[in-house]
């Protein structure tokens, strides 16, 4: 260690001492831009005590004012928008996985990421990196939590509003275009960076996730947990992973050799850095939690040295030192934990003067951009699903009186989702104000109902007054739904049908199923708009609407979106990313993570309205695939066969023939593409290799399986809406 600092030293010497008088002298190595990475983060191992480096390695870590070496919070959150006030919210994770649109992901992601270094740029900070108007430095820092990338394997999973859904190839796909958008492409820096979360096999429950211990088949756990975290690390190189709050088999996720060392690190060869999930550390020991080992000094040395490099709690510096002294861990322990954490600082620039820095230019104008505005209405346009339309969308010219009601009609704020930032008013509208302004001289009658849960208090409490007020209107519109009070993550919620920030069953809570009901008993259109997070079971009133849209959680341009929908101005294409399930019935228990059963790819009944499935106001005919290459390129010409131009969103699936315990089918490809009118387009899709991919417990990994195939093509997950084609490989 001592070669390495005079040699540090002696290349900072050497270059200051040999530049022209007018260039930059710095006072330690790591701050010389003109050194290596690893030169720079060597220095700062070598100066630095063991006291230091541990405080360093928290989450709000400390500063070092001798040095010059800023306090940080490596927590931002970025998970549909940065958070803060006056900045631009996109649609909820769940709602941008139903776009289907890989290229707009990387675009939106990119505009979030502007705004990180725009807000970076501009938030004044005193000396040591603070921001002078909050005394810690939550959520203004470069490291962004997000993706959440887990499988949203059952539809009462609070938190599932924040992933890409139930498809590991899907989240994949999302979630390395978020990485891509976050990181940037520049060879020297980060732009941000970018956190694959939640490391590994969870999904809820939100109740028992501190103490919960899951164990799954290993052909589970490749072919199902593990693939969007695979794709990230191997392909988008995420800089950061979080490990999870659960056990699996056993081992806390952030101190688990079979997870962080084995498989992330062995395996795939990450070289980036692990954060925990805030106070994961503490189930180590806490009693009540996990309590797999007896204090907090050998919780801290387990996690270390499994490579859990970041903490999100406060645990780190108080006691890895005394870890340390015990001889729970070496110094050498810390420092391989604190090189990975440290050389992201300096990737980002945090220690290299302001002039290198490519995104110096980012300031004000670049948050909530009329830009920004625009492209966060396209994304929530496509993320609007239409499931149901019996000829009444979009609305007929002429109509006259149109009745708006319900507990999410007039509820701007829902529409943000969780983990959200605050828009400027002027970019958010409720779905009621957005519809009164695209109705023309159309008469908006609204009415809230009832709560989302209970009946309304003030205002209509009789439905039968409501019916009367409504039934000389030409349509009624619905606005139902949960918000993220209702569903999220780990909360008291006293209501029934929901525990923790989950739900306990996934129909509409009844005073919303009684309020469709009594609509529909007017005798005029119902069209129900829906917006949540999650799956709802529409089945026991699917007969009492008339159209059907899923708006999820639209960020500050839901509303708008939906008049767009509604009125005809946008032609709508998003497609499940979720199954909608009929009944809670026919979903197994929710604490089985093993996969029978459990999404598409493994449910044998019969969804209300399948993963994949979404109406048009046109309609689209498919030819007869090819399939070409040794990538296996499926080209298949699409026609749009009404009379209008729309988006179709085309998706492959591959069958395996001859691998008993595969999935029923499961995608591995899909393209959003728009067609005129009349037009006929050749769709290709490049499925490669990695399609073909299953578990081999010979070399405990995927890889590639000889056999026979069937890829199936079309615009939906339903066998009805797919052709298909045999081939082996």
């Amino acid at each position: 260690m001592k070669q390495i600092t005079i040699l540090a030293f002696a290349v900072a010497f050497a270059a200051t001492a040999c530049a022209p008088k007018n260039e930059a002298v710095y006072d330690h190595p790591f701050r010389n831009p003109s050194l290596s990475v690893d030169e720079r983060v060597e220095d700062m191992v070598s100066i630095l005590t063991i006291e230091q480096k541990a405080g360093l390695l928290q989450s709000g870590s400390i500063s070092i004012d001798s040095l010059g070496i800023a306090a940080y919070n490596w927590w931002s959150e970025g998970c549909h928008g940065i958070t803060g006030d006056g900045v631009t919210v996109f649609p909820q994770s769940i709602g941008l996985a139903a776009t289907f649109d890989e290229a707009q992901q990387l675009e939106v992601f990119t505009a979030v990421s502007d705004e990180a270094r725009a807000r970076w740029n501009t938030t004044e900070h005193n000396e040591f990196g603070r921001d002078k108007a909050n005394s810690d430095p939550w959520w203004h820092g470069l490291s962004f939590w997000c993706p959440n990338i887990n499988i949203f394997r059952d539809p009462r999973w609070g938190r599932g509003q924040e992933t890409c859904g139930e498809d590991p190839f899907l989240a994949g796909v999302m979630g390395s275009a978020t990485v891509r958008g976050m990181q940037g492409d520049d060879p020297e820096h980060y732009k941000t960076i970018a956190c694959a979360k939640h490391y590994a096999v969870h999904s809820g429950p939100e109740s028992s996730r501190h103490r919960f211990d899951v164990s799954v088949s290993q052909r589970d756990l490749w072919e199902t947990y593990l693939p969007a975290f695979r794709m990230l690390v191997k392909d988008a190189r995420v800089q950061q992973v979080m490990g999870a709050y659960n056990r699996y088999e056993g081992e806390p996720c952030n101190g688990s050799e079979r997870l962080l060392v084995d498989i992330l690190r062995g395996k795939w060869n990450y070289d980036g850095m692990v954060v925990s999930d805030c106070g994961a550390i503490d189930n180590f020991y806490v009693e009540g939690r996990h309590m797999t080992h007896p204090d907090a000094e050998s919780a801290c040395a387990a996690a270390i040295k499994a490579g859990c490099d970041v903490e999100c709690g406060d645990n780190y510096q108080e006691f890895i030192p005394l870890a340390i002294a015990r001889g729970l861990m070496t110094e050498e322990d810390l420092n391989v934990c604190f090189r990975r954490a440290m050389r992201e600082r300096i990737m980002l620039g945090m220690y290299d003067p302001e002039e290198i820095d490519p995104w110096k230019n980012l300031g004000a104008a670049d948050i909530s951009s009329e830009e920004h505005a625009a492209l966060a209405r396209k994304a929530a346009r496509e993320s609007i699903v239409l499931l149901k339309n019996e000829g009444v969308l979009p609305f007929k010219a002429g109509i006259k009186k149109i009745a708006v009601v319900g507990p999410n009609a007039d509820n701007a704020y829902m529409q943000l989702g969780n983990y959200n930032g605050q828009p400027i008013p002027e970019h958010e509208k409720s779905i009621v104000a957005a519809i009164r302004d695209a109705a023309g001289d159309a008469e908006v009658f609204y009415c809230k109902a009832c709560n989302h849960v209970t009946e309304e208090t003030e205002g209509v409490a009789d439905f039968n007054e409501l019916s009367a007020q409504v039934s000389d209107s030409d349509v009624i519109v619905v606005v139902t739904g949960l918000t993220a009070h209702l569903e999220g993550e780990e909360m008291d919620v006293p209501y029934e049908g929901f525990f923790g920030g989950d739900r306990t069953k996934i129909e509409l809570p009844s005073i919303q199923e009684d309020l469709v009901k009594a609509m529909h008993a007017t005798g005029k259109p119902v069209v129900v708009v829906n917006c949540s997070g999650s799956a709802i079971a529409f089945g026991g009133i699917e007969s009492q609407y008339d159209a059907l849209v899923q708006a999820w959680y639209g960020g500050q341009a839901g509303g708008l979106a939906v008049a767009d929908v509604l009125f005809g101005k946008y032609n709508p294409a998003g497609r499940l990313p979720v199954t909608f399930y009929a009944s809670t019935s026919q979903l197994p228990d929710f604490l089985d993570y093993n996969m029978e059963g459990k999404t598409y790819r493994y449910f044998r009944g019969e969804p209300l309205y399948a993963f994949g499935y979404g109406l048009s106001y046109t309609t689209f005919e498919y030819g007869e695939a090819k399939v070409k290459g040794s990538r296996h390129t499926v080209t298949v010409p699409v026609t749009n066969t009404g009379s209008v131009d729309g988006d179709e969103v085309v998706q492959v699936y591959i069958k395996s023939l001859d691998n008993p315990g595969a999935p029923i089918k499961t995608l591995k490809g899909f393209s959003r593409v728009n067609i005129p009118a009349g037009k006929t387009v050749n769709v290709s899709i490049e499925l490669g290799d990695g399609a073909f991919e299953s578990y081999d417990a010979s070399i405990d990994e995927l890889s590639v399986r000889k056999g026979a195939y069937r890829i199936l093509y079309g615009g939906s997950s339903r066998d009805e809406d797919l052709k298909s084609i045999d081939i082996n490989i």
